[in-house]
């Protein structure tokens, strides 16, 4: 059985830098072929709606960014897929039923992958300062509020540069994120006991926020994705560590 990892983004350049420098300290980049899908979560929806006999892999495979990248794999050549993929609520096409039927597609990581979604986008990961109450930390979920500006405007500029990124600043925004995370499902802003599905993440944030007032809690999905993938006990014991 392959120990390779498939990682798919969204897009080729912001998520790539942070799986690149999560590498260093969380998992061996020599399992983690990384590649992009080059379109949001709704086009995903799409296409594999409209044909029953699709193979995400193959839908990869031809894409042009990820020819030279896949050329020499199978789908057999990796025992997981995790894709990765912003929220973005303003999109033309954005519907929330449609979240659900992916995030019920994509919803094992040995078959066809597991799906982790960034609200409203992958560049919360950066969204915190000392000035900031990131427990209640919640932006437009749909309108395009040019998320990307305000993070840059915000974030701290330690967080600015993500291949800078230290293991002590990754367990910063572990702890940050996880926290949220048990927040928005469970309303205790405390790192949660057990692991949270994505299904039920969104479920609370169109509950608590979208259908509430339009918003959406920040939220990105790396950290989230390392608590599923390590569990509690080792995410415990980052916060342990001098």
């Amino acid at each position: 059985m392959s120990s390779k990892i498939l990682f798919v983004f969204e897009g080729e350049v912001t998520e790539k830098k942070i799986a690149e420098n999560l590498s260093k300290y969380f998992i061996s980049e020599n399992s983690v072929i990384q590649c992009a899908y080059c379109n949001n979560i709704y086009q995903l929806y799409k296409d594999i709606s409209e044909d029953d006999d699709l193979d995400p892999f193959i839908l990869l495979k031809e894409i042009p960014s990820n020819k030279e990248i896949l050329s020499i794999y199978s789908r057999e050549d990796f025992a997981e897929v995790y894709l990765f993929f912003d929220y973005d609520g303003h999109d033309t096409f954005a519907d929330d039923n449609k979240v659900l039927e992916v995030l019920g597609f994509f919803n094992e990581e040995t078959l066809f992958g597991r799906l982790y979604i960034s609200y409203p986008m992958i560049e919360s990961l950066r969204h915190y300062s000392e000035l900031i109450d990131f427990k209640n930390l919640k932006v437009s979920a749909k309108e395009n509020i040019r998320y990307k500006q305000i993070v840059n405007n915000e974030a701290k500029n330690e967080l600015k540069q993500v291949k800078k990124y230290t293991k002590r600043i990754w367990i910063e925004l572990i702890e940050l994120h996880l926290k949220k995370m048990n927040y928005i499902v469970n309303d205790y802003y405390s790192l949660p006991p057990n692991n949270i599905s994505q299904e039920t993440i969104f479920l609370n944030q169109l509950e608590k926020f979208i259908k509430i007032d339009s918003t959406i809690a920040v939220l990105c999905a790396f950290p989230v994705f390392l608590f599923d993938y390590y569990g509690p006990r080792y995410i415990n014991n980052l916060f342990e560590e001098p």
